[in-house]
């Protein structure tokens, strides 16, 4: 009797030391000599269907938005007469709320009200989240985009578990470029609308360990929305304090 009750004891010891692990989360960034691996040819995934959005129409402006993704259709796997039957399909790729466009999709089309032509955002092989139409900066109509644009963890797939970037274009989806550095993760941004400014956020792995924590190093940046480059100036708001004279 007192060895079963041993041996149950550690059983129960043994299930608990593994319950109490937690699993580490996954590194957005693996850092490799992407030169010397083996380079694998990626499967061409058959349920993959290219599907667009049903147009969206920012107010204020003269294009209408078409998101661009994939859906995925699940096979069940029981067949009837040589047929097989799909469940789990969903055609939504996006949401609309207000001035922004949230989902994971590939790409943007866009098309001016007074035209059938569609032009396409990016060529390049990318997951956006969000594309944000700056209401409040009506002197020069902008989209601000957080994307994923390159495969940073390197498992061959472009997606949330990568490097997250900052991205601007004007409101036909031309002049699209980035406004992140690489290998900076985006924290956050937001507007100040009496300074016609973008500020921003991000944080760069200064130490290497492939993830994003308390030890590595936050950045601080802001553009002018109204100037012509859109440059990136980077600010420190945190370093000593240097205070300036007002004359009254």
């Amino acid at each position: 009797m007192k060895k079963n009750a041993l041996l149950v004891f550690a059983f129960s010891g043994l299930l608990a030391i593994s319950c109490g692990k937690e699993e580490k989360p996954k590194p957005k960034v693996i850092y490799e000599d992407t030169t010397e691996v083996k380079k694998e040819v990626p499967k061409v995934d058959s349920t993959q269907i290219k599907i667009a959005d049903l147009p969206v129409h920012m107010e204020g402006t003269k294009y209408l938005i078409h998101p661009i993704g994939d859906i995925r259709i699940y096979d069940d796997r029981s067949k009837i007469y040589g047929s097989s039957r799909t469940n789990n399909i969903s055609y939504a790729i996006s949401n609309y709320n207000r001035y922004e466009i949230t989902g994971y999709f590939e790409n943007l089309k866009f098309q001016h009200i007074d035209s059938t032509a569609l032009h396409p955002l990016t060529d390049k092989k990318m997951q956006i989240q969000t594309a944000t139409y700056l209401d409040a900066i009506a002197k020069k109509q902008v989209l601000v985009y957080t994307l994923v644009d390159s495969d940073t963890n390197h498992d061959r797939k472009i997606d949330a578990n990568d490097i997250k970037s900052l991205y601007i274009s004007d409101i036909s989806g031309r002049n699209f470029h980035k406004l992140s550095r690489n290998m900076q993760e985006l924290i956050d941004w937001n507007v100040v609308e009496v300074q016609n400014r973008l500020y921003f956020r991000t944080i760069e792995d200064i130490n290497k360990n492939g993830a994003f924590d308390k030890n590595d190093k936050v950045h601080y940046y802001y553009v002018n929305l109204l100037s012509p480059e859109w440059k990136v100036t980077d600010y420190e708001p945190v370093a000593s304090v240097v205070r300036d004279t007002i004359d009254k």
